[in-house]
């Protein structure tokens, strides 16, 4: 690390240069090619996956991703308005990946009566008032293979039916991509906040630059090369948006640990040179330590095989790393550029006056880690409290994707959505598909039977009509649930279907008998994500316990470690249910209630096991150096915790301010985990880490450092902030 400092100080220019030069052509070349993220799903073995493969095959021009447009007329019946709107969905089918366009006024599977004027009026398409009306855009391929270009060609093509008296709106998974925000309008309030933070933490303008420059400057290289890697990658779409929020985040910590210990150096008097080497080699190396850990634990998503999982595993790790890399390169060449004008005005008049001296931790954190240490008991308990209650709605977490019924209320989803609901009842926004298999009369006899049978059973709204695929190889039918579809209800209507209907109606044919359709897809996720979770977090546990234990010869830091990442996760998913489950002040951040996102948890908790390691080891590990120093447990923890205490929750305040910012983007997922990460962030740094961790280690005693003999051989030593006197240099 030293041999990396020196050089980074003394080719400032030289590394300036190249990250620059690594900035526009990255850019360039990124907005030459463009990007392709896409929200892929790939189920294998599922049940909804086994009715989409027979869907394509017997009906091709509908198996791509199903959508509605939808008509309200504002002034008497809807019918009035066919010729028109007749006219703009037979313009619709010409469009490309525009299958099958099924209209509420046209003759076909679902015409139930004639006009005079001999269009055909869908009675299952228009409401019993008459005023709403959809029709149904069948694209010949799923919506994440879409581009943007061929959804918004149907959508200015029907709009063309929008009058005074007409009311035109767009439901439907492609059409959602449309409204999906590409950043975060609160992002640029929290940068602010951040700027604040950090003056008020240097007291230098120059020196709260250093942080938000680097993090922003590695942010734009990082989104740069995630837009090209999606070419090549299957990459989530709200993947850009989640690297924003996890590289600002880190990035400035990861920026602000090593100006912090930089700034101590000058004041003790060290040369700008020696200054930035004894910084990078003392936090520099800790920052090396737990971006490592971040990225472990986002790739550690790899192990659960799940393809919509793996791009944005990638994608973040890839952005911790080129934040990482900024902060150990970049970092010390500026630190170059700026000198001693990393300190304050008043800091650098005193070093000439008074002449550097020890830096002297004193005021409210020495006091704090003295009250910490007199009253550990106490403490533990009532911070464990604190935790745990916050912690009680995760135990109500309900996994599933939130409808369009979330979405906000001045986008066309949301109004299609409301208006599909009014007229039709809730769970005309997620029919589901049941798809059989015909290789006998009496699996076609089965299929008919089951549509039969499930009219008017309980939660089943309406049974569309049975039709089979022109070779007779493929048969269909439409369940609509009577309530919306991310209700429970709807839920458990699927698994009644897969588990009591079907099987009493295939009793005698063994029929292959499936259900589909998005929401059935996302039931399946859901299901699926859950059952590898537990191996998830076994992998993060082990992994963290392990690196922590080559850091600090100890086996009962880790073991402490792993149950507070635990609460602070707990605690961060009770938030999450609080806010958009139950909808406690769900309405402050423009965002309805309903199921989590299926992929939140196992991504949130990759997150946060790697920035609650961070903290633990700029904590430990200044606490360990004071071990090693003083062979003194009570008087190690009292210096490491007065030492990193500010900056420790100056960083957690910028991550704080971050993450909350994009709560307030208007997209429900990205705001989920803003308010996830920013409350995990809070419990963490002035709960956990300030109050519970340095009470637990204080109640333990020297037992805190104990490692068998045996095991201390075995392990590897690595030094995570060396410092002169304790660790070798490179």
């Amino acid at each position: 690390m030293k041999n990396l400092a020196r050089l980074s100080v003394r080719r400032r220019w030289f590394v300036l240069v190249a990250w620059i030069v690594l900035f526009l052509v990255i850019n360039l070349v990124s907005r030459s090619v463009g990007s392709a993220y896409a929200n892929t799903f790939s189920l294998p073995g599922t049940n909804s996956t086994e009715a989409q493969q027979l869907l394509a095959a017997g009906f091709p021009t509908q198996s791509g991703d199903v959508d509605q447009i939808v008509f309200h007329s504002l002034n008497g019946p809807v019918s009035d308005h066919a010729p028109q709107i007749q006219s703009m969905l037979s313009a619709l089918e010409s469009l490309p990946k525009v299958g099958v366009v099924t209209s509420p006024f046209c003759t076909g599977s679902f015409a139930r009566e004639t006009l005079a004027n001999g269009l055909c009026l869908g009675s299952s398409q228009v409401s019993k008032s008459g005023t709403i009306a959809y029709a149904v855009v069948h694209f010949t391929t799923q919506a994440f293979h879409l581009t943007t270009p061929e959804i918004q060609a149907v959508v200015t093509r029907a709009s063309l039916a929008r009058s005074s008296t007409l009311e035109v709106q767009f439901g439907g998974n492609a059409f959602g991509q449309l409204n999906s925000p590409k950043g975060s309008p609160g992002e640029v309030f929290g940068l602010i906040a951040t700027a604040v933070v950090l003056v008020l933490a240097f007291g230098s303008f120059f020196a709260m630059l250093l942080p938000l420059g680097v993090a922003l400057f590695a942010l734009g290289i990082s989104l740069a090369a995630s837009s090209l890697l999606s070419h090549a990658l299957a990459i989530a779409q709200f993947a850009p948006i989640l690297g924003s929020l996890i590289g600002l985040g880190v990035g400035i910590d990861y920026a602000l640990f090593i100006v912090t210990r930089a700034r101590q150096e000058l004041k003790r008097g060290a040369a700008v040179e020696e200054a930035v080497v004894r910084a990078l080699n003392t936090s520099g190396r800790a920052v090396l330590f737990a971006g490592s850990t971040v990225v472990i634990a986002l790739l550690g998503m790899l192990v659960l095989g799940l393809s919509f999982l793996n791009g944005v595993a990638v994608a973040a790790a890839l952005t911790v790393l080129i934040t990482m890399m900024a902060s150990v390169t970049l970092l010390p060449a500026l630190l170059g550029f700026q000198r001693h004008h990393v300190l304050s005005r008043r800091e650098r008049r005193t070093l000439e006056a008074q002449g550097p001296g020890p830096v002297v931790v004193s005021g409210p954190w020495q006091r704090w880690a003295h009250f910490v240490s007199r009253h550990p008991r106490s403490l533990s308990a009532g911070a464990l409290a604190l935790v745990i209650v916050v912690a009680v709605p995760f135990f109500s977490l309900h996994l599933g994707s939130s409808d369009q019924g979330s979405d906000p209320a001045g986008s066309t989803t949301r109004q299609a959505y409301d208006l599909l609901a009014q007229g039709f009842g809730p769970g005309f926004n997620g029919p589901l598909t049941v798809v059989g298999a015909i290789h006998t009369p009496g699996d076609r006899a089965a299929l008919a039977n089951l549509a039969a049978s499930l009219r008017g059973k309980p939660d089943v709204a309406a049974v569309g009509p049975f039709i089979t695929n022109p070779a007779g190889t493929v048969g269909i039918f439409n369940v609509v649930p009577s309530s919306s579809p991310q209700d429970t209800k709807t839920a458990a209507l699927i698994a009644q279907l897969r588990e009591r209907y079907i099987p009493a109606a295939t009793k005698a044919t063994h029929s292959a008998i499936y259900v589909g359709g998005l929401t059935a897809i996302f039931v399946d996720f859901a299901s699926v994500l859950t059952g590898k979770l537990p191996l998830f977090l076994g992998v993060i546990v082990l992994l963290g316990c392990l690196l922590l234990m080559v850091a600090f010869r100890s086996v009962l830091v880790p073991a402490i470690a792993a149950a507070m990442n635990l609460l602070a996760v707990g605690a961060s998913f009770g938030l999450v249910v609080a806010v958009f489950q139950w909808g406690w002040g769900s309405a402050l951040i423009n965002a309805g209630s309903g199921p989590v996102e299926a992929f939140l948890p196992i991504i949130m908790i990759a997150i946060l096991f790697g920035l609650s390691m961070d903290y633990q080891v700029f904590l430990v590990s200044r606490m360990h150096e004071e071990w090693l120093n003083t062979s003194d447990n009570e008087e190690a923890i009292i210096r490491g915790q007065a030492n990193t205490g500010r900056v420790i929750t100056a960083a957690a305040l910028v991550m704080i301010c971050v993450f909350f910012s994009f709560a307030f983007g208007g997209q429900r997922v990205i705001a989920e985990f803003g308010i996830g990460l920013g409350g995990a962030v809070l419990i963490d740094a002035f709960v956990i880490r300030t109050v519970l961790v340095p009470s637990l280690m204080h109640f333990i005693g020297r037992a805190n450092w104990w490692m068998p003999a045996w095991l201390d051989r075995v392990v590897p030593h690595v030094a995570v902030e060396a410092t002169e006197d304790v660790a070798p240099s490179n």
